[in-house]
């Protein structure tokens, strides 16, 4: 799977739901809201296999016309990124796992939240990675588990689903899981095939070792 692409899905579905959830407040200035990055354990990204493929800051800067007024807003989201390398027999070594870590603004007004992320089932969130990543198909819930990151007890779901490795179909598990910590929603995504045994030990592992914020 093109680690590329998987965390591109990502960041579309983000900038679809950050831009289209703000645009009726009305004013001169700019609204500005912006998360604080967040990032696996280097020391458990490590031992399980992952190198870190960066940071990227996602800022969505939107016009919205209100009442005849123009508004401007702008939201900046954080994606931490992290890959895994691993040989795959006849597909030789591919780039397969990736665990990818999103950091988004809550987006809070007279004490409501915009931010539609902070509703959004974990289904729906990665039927967002379905719509956006062409590569992958027939996603389908296998399982959920509770797992606590930074004292907070979240639901982790298991998928099952179809991806594009090097130009063939793989059968794949995707892991999805979202929680609040303080202003920001905090997301992780982990997908690997599954063929490869023990992963999703990993990638819970990562789950479980989420630090916001962490330094740039």
């Amino acid at each position: 799977m093109s680690n590329r692409r998987a965390l591109a899905a990502v960041a579309v579905a983000l900038l679809l739901v950050t831009s289209g959830c703000i645009g009726f407040l009305t004013g001169d200035e700019p609204l500005t809201f912006s998360a604080e990055p967040a990032a696996a354990d280097e020391a458990t990204a490590q031992e399980a296999g992952y190198e870190l493929n960066g940071t990227r800051t996602l800022e969505v800067n939107e016009t919205f016309e209100v009442a005849g007024q123009e508004r401007q807003v702008v939201a900046t989201n954080y994606l931490t990124d992290y890959r895994k390398s691993v040989e795959l027999g006849a597909l030789g070594e591919a780039e397969v796992g990736v665990f990818t870590v999103v950091s988004t603004p809550a987006v809070e007004i007279a004490g409501r939240t915009l931010n539609p992320i902070g509703s959004y089932s974990n289904a729906r969130l990665v039927q967002f990675v379905q719509e956006q990543y062409s590569g992958m198909s027939d996603i389908e819930r296998v399982s959920e588990q509770n797992v606590t990151v930074q004292g907070t007890e979240t639901t982790v779901t298991k998928f099952s689903a179809t991806a594009t490795i090097e130009g063939r179909e793989v059968d794949v598990f995707v892991h999805v899981t979202k929680y609040r910590d303080g202003d920001d929603f905090v997301l992780a995504l982990g997908v690997y095939p599954q063929q490869l045994d023990g992963e999703e030990e990993n990638v819970l592992a990562l789950i479980r070792s989420i630090e916001h914020p962490v330094s740039e």
